[in-house]
């Protein structure tokens, strides 16, 4: 990457300046090279200087000084100059930059690869929603970040799994039962108390459609069995019929998942009762008011947590913990990143003390945490409701858009900002839509490539390296080579909205190209 070239020849000038006595002889800070604000300051600059005035006792500008003077001659730099504090603004030179578009050629679906992950093994976990309702927006947020960000560690050097973690277990599962079940007696003609559904159930559309489905194919079934029994069956099968409709979801947005898990997996292989017992080994346990506590206190949380209910059912973050062994210990991966929405923010330390409690690197663990997602039409809020019955899917929003337009614009912004969707927008042929503006420059490249295989003119080879000399073809050179820095660091920061970002810059600067300078003959 020329970043990183670039670094080690900054490193060198001052190597070279210490060595001949123009610098004192301390340690070198971390200092940045970055591209500057303003393009017309050149292709990059490094704040080394100042980061290393107060050790050097020195101004900073004297050390930018010393550096430039003391780097030594390259095939990159062309110019190399003070300004400001202490800045030092590097343009590169036109062969260095034709020798990496050489590169890029040469290295077609792999340039940008980086190995940071050096073939380790990573888990993204993602949406993970319950299978008692329809996926809503802000899933497909989820969708789109952990697919974007698996993307991006596989061209880093992890080995990535995908997963998706089935919650076909505990309470919620019950009520999801019992919501079916009064809807299903409603829809066969019943009234009175067992057609309504619990407070805490599920009200929405799909419940009363789903059950008049039921109604009219199983018949009497569910009439004719112990309540209990029928809650239980209804929830299963209803669960499964919701799973597939998530399935369905992702694959109509391209996401594609290595794993489904179920949680009813660890009840069955009796690894919630165990992970109760290990914390119980390792002291972390304390019986209270009937119920079992995971004694989060002890590593900084602000409270205990439960881990079997006073009526002897496992409380929800038994099954979590439990679950996040089976990642680490069980299938050995050396890192985890669980993306869940901002309302689970609470459960984030107690999820890493729990990790701490059990032997395992919290730091091995990352959570993030996406903030909400505001549907618009223009000026108009589309209102969210996940159990009042005006739900907006996600499989509607991706009919109404489509899935690049969903998953360009969901990554269209870092995961801790709050976004607002503008539908209307998202279906606009029209410059200011930054998908079909993207989509649209690269149909331009394609019309390119097309012309010139009908001319029979050869493309995608170089007899040397190229020059520029156009300030439209520089603009859109510099902006090509540093693809692999923001693949690298949008890997290590987990931000895949960069990639968004550069596109887009990406786009704009090659329609100028496209306008400026003719490519064909």
């Amino acid at each position: 990457m020329a970043r990183e070239a670039l670094a080690d020849l900054i490193r060198h000038a001052a190597t070279v300046a210490q060595t001949s006595g123009l610098l004192p002889k301390v340690a070198l800070p971390e200092f940045s090279v970055e591209p500057p604000s303003r393009p017309e300051h050149g292709d990059y600059a490094t704040n080394l200087a100042m980061r290393l005035a107060r050790a050097a006792r020195m101004a900073p500008n004297a050390i930018a000084q010393i550096l430039v003077s003391s780097m030594p001659p390259n095939d990159m730099v062309a110019t190399a100059e003070v300004a400001g504090a202490g800045f030092i603004n590097i343009t590169l030179k036109p062969e260095y930059l034709g020798h990496r578009i050489a590169s890029i050629i040469e290295e077609a679906g792999h340039y940008g690869n980086n190995n940071q992950g050096g073939g380790r093994r990573i888990q993204v976990e993602f949406v993970s929603a319950n299978p008692t309702e329809r996926l809503h927006a802000a899933s497909g947020r989820a969708a789109s970040l952990g697919a974007a960000l698996g993307n991006l560690l596989r061209a880093s050097g992890w080995q990535v799994e995908l997963e998706y973690y089935v919650n076909d277990a505990g309470s919620r599962l019950a009520a999801f039962g019992q919501s079916i079940l009064a809807r299903y007696l409603a829809a066969r003609g019943h009234v009175g108390p067992e057609t309504e559904v619990p407070k805490d159930g599920y009200h929405g559309t799909f419940i009363a459609e789903y059950a008049q489905t039921l109604a009219a194919s199983v018949g009497e079934r569910y009439e004719l069995m112990p309540m209990a029994d029928a809650v239980a069956e209804l929830a299963r099968n209803g669960a499964e019929h919701m799973v597939a409709l998530h399935r369905a979801d992702m694959e109509a947005l391209g996401v594609h998942f290595d794993v489904w898990f179920r949680e009813q997996a660890l009840h069955d292989r009796n690894e919630v009762t165990a992970i109760v017992d290990e914390l119980r080994n390792r002291g972390f346990v304390s019986e209270r008011d009937g119920a079992v506590w995971f004694s989060s206190t002890a590593l900084g949380d602000d409270r205990d947590n439960v881990l079997i209910r006073s009526n002897g059912t496992p409380g929800y973050m038994t099954s979590d913990i439990a679950y996040h062994r089976d990642k680490f210990v069980t299938r050995g991966f050396d890192q985890v990143i669980d993306i869940w929405g901002a309302d689970h923010q609470g459960h984030v330390g107690r999820m890493k003390a729990s990790m701490q409690a059990i032997g395992i690197d919290p730091d091995r663990l990352t959570i993030i945490l996406h903030q909400l997602v505001v549907l618009r039409r223009g000026d108009e809020i589309v209102k969210l409701s996940k159990r009042t019955g005006n739900i907006i899917a996600l499989s509607d929003v991706i009919e109404e858009v489509g899935k690049d337009a969903c998953r360009f614009f969901f990554l269209a912004r870092s995961s801790d900002s709050q976004m607002d969707f503008d539908l209307e927008l998202a279906t606009r042929e029209a410059a200011e839509n930054p998908v079909y503006y993207v989509q649209y420059s690269h149909a331009r490249t394609a019309s390119i490539m097309q012309l010139a295989e009908e001319r029979g003119v050869a493309h995608l080879t170089v007899d040397g390296p190229p020059s520029y000399s156009h300030p439209a073809e520089i603009a859109l050179v510099r902006a090509l080579i540093r693809y692999p820095e923001v693949v690298a660091d949008a890997a290590t920061n987990l931000e895949p909205h960069r990639l968004t970002f550069l596109a887009q810059e990406v786009a704009s600067l090659l329609n100028a190209f496209y306008r400026d300078c003719r490519v064909l003959p």
